[in-house]
């Protein structure tokens, strides 16, 4: 096989309501943090788990409605890919930043869970590949060309 592939799908909450922000070339987009939650049986039978938290940022028309539909506590499936940005902040320190570029969002549980949601599952898609870029969330990648990308795949 060649290539690679940077692909992530999380099932989780949201943490926070989507904030949206624009870039300074003006294209629009929303974070949000994201909890999933893994829960197993420990040796001696009790219930363990462990809750980990991801940064979820949304570009364009998808930023839009996620700020719009989504909520604080509203379960999501997100598609997307990891981003790992590292930047030096005013101290001259190095920080790193993990973050995920969602390029889909499926909307999850029932209708009567979310106040401001349509609820049911309502997936959403963007057009293109974006990047989260810089920590400050730079302007995203353009996308594809039109027709796709040429690659050596034989079908």
């Amino acid at each position: 096989m060649s290539g690679s592939l940077n692909k992530v799908i999380l099932i989780g909450n949201l943490g926070r309501d989507p904030e949206m922000k624009m870039t300074q070339a003006g294209h629009p987009f929303a974070k949000f943090s994201l909890a999933t939650t893994e829960t197993w049986k420990g040796q001696s039978g009790e219930k363990k788990s462990k809750t980990e938290w991801h940064e979820v940022v949304v570009w364009g028309k998808l930023a839009e409605i996620a700020e719009k539909y989504l909520h604080k506590g509203k379960q999501v499936m997100v598609e997307g890919s990891i981003r790992y940005q590292e930047v030096v902040d005013q101290n001259k320190a190095k920080r790193k930043y993990t973050s995920i570029n969602c390029d889909n969002f499926v909307m999850l549980g029932r209708a009567d869970d979310a106040s401001r949601s349509s609820g049911g599952y309502e997936r959403h898609t963007t057009t293109g590949s974006t990047s989260a870029g810089e920590p400050d969330y730079d302007d995203p990648m353009p996308p594809p060309p039109q027709g796709g990308y040429d690659d050596d795949i034989p079908f």
